[in-house]
């Protein structure tokens, strides 16, 4: 059976954990017994997220730190690991930028990509070495549904989400070998400030709390890609399996029309 990291074997460590899925995960772990520290940009929203942990079994620190930022990220992990390994990484953060109407492929997709694809491999290079020396390990790297195929008006959302479950395949094959477990999280539409504000069709839409628990459940005893709703992510594995002209033509029927 993979590795499963406990409290007792050392920390947990939360990027993008002001807001969302990193948040709600961030105190599940917290109620679970874990010592958390949470990495994100806005230093308020970590503060505030510490103190809302206050009296729980476990406990959240504060490490303010932008995930874009290599050498940073490198010294916020060795400051980590200075008090207590690292036992289990969420690699989480990620957000969704937008180009305006009819520049697709322009100045968003670099954001995107700097944050949600480079923003985990800054996470997952040192810790991987560190768990893979010390031959013991947990990492869970945040995808989503979104990239399991093309979708319309998905911008570069759904493109950085497909490298990222790629990272994850790829990364498992050498952590296999030092026992480190890699798994992926794949959540649908999950209601978080990144999903609110969009007007786009949102099926199956869960709470955050409801989601953050099912992930923490995965984390302890599901396999390498934790995945829901099943109603969603089987349609959209079995959609990704059909030729392509019938996969366009079934979901032009189904969803809205492309934006520019």
């Amino acid at each position: 059976m993979s590795y499963r990291a406990k409290p007792a074997d050392g920390v947990a460590w939360v990027t993008g954990a002001s807001s969302g899925i990193g948040r709600g995960v961030a105190l599940e772990l917290a109620r679970r017994g874990f010592e958390v520290y949470g990495t994100a940009r806005r230093a308020k929203e970590l503060q505030d997220l510490a103190a809302e942990a206050k009296g729980l079994t476990g406990s959240i620190a504060a490490m303010p730190m932008d995930v874009t930022d290599r050498a940073g990220m490198a010294t916020t992990f060795a400051a980590i690991e200075a008090r207590r390994p690292i036992a289990l990484a969420f690699l989480n953060a990620g957000s969704w930028f937008d180009d305006p109407p009819g520049d697709y492929g322009g100045d968003a997709f670099q954001k995107t990509f700097d944050l949600n694809v480079l923003g985990v491999a800054n996470g997952l290079n040192p810790v991987m070495k560190a768990m893979r020396a010390r031959k013991q390990g947990q990492i869970a790297i945040v995808g989503s549904l979104a990239g399991y195929g093309g979708l319309p008006n998905n911008g570069p959302y759904g493109p950085s989400k497909a490298a990222v479950i790629s990272m994850a395949v790829g990364a498992k094959f050498l952590a296999d070998q030092d026992n480190v477990n890699i798994q992926i999280i794949n959540p649908g539409y999950v209601r978080t400030p990144l999903t609110d504000p969009r007007d786009n069709p949102k099926p199956f839409l869960m709470d955050c709390d409801a989601a953050c628990k099912k992930i923490v459940d995965g984390l302890e005893t599901g396999g390498f890609e934790v995945h829901f709703p099943k109603r969603l992510s089987m349609f959209l594995k079995t959609m990704n399996h059909l030729p392509y002209s019938w996969y366009f033509a079934l979901l032009k029927r189904g969803l809205p029309k492309a934006k520019d």
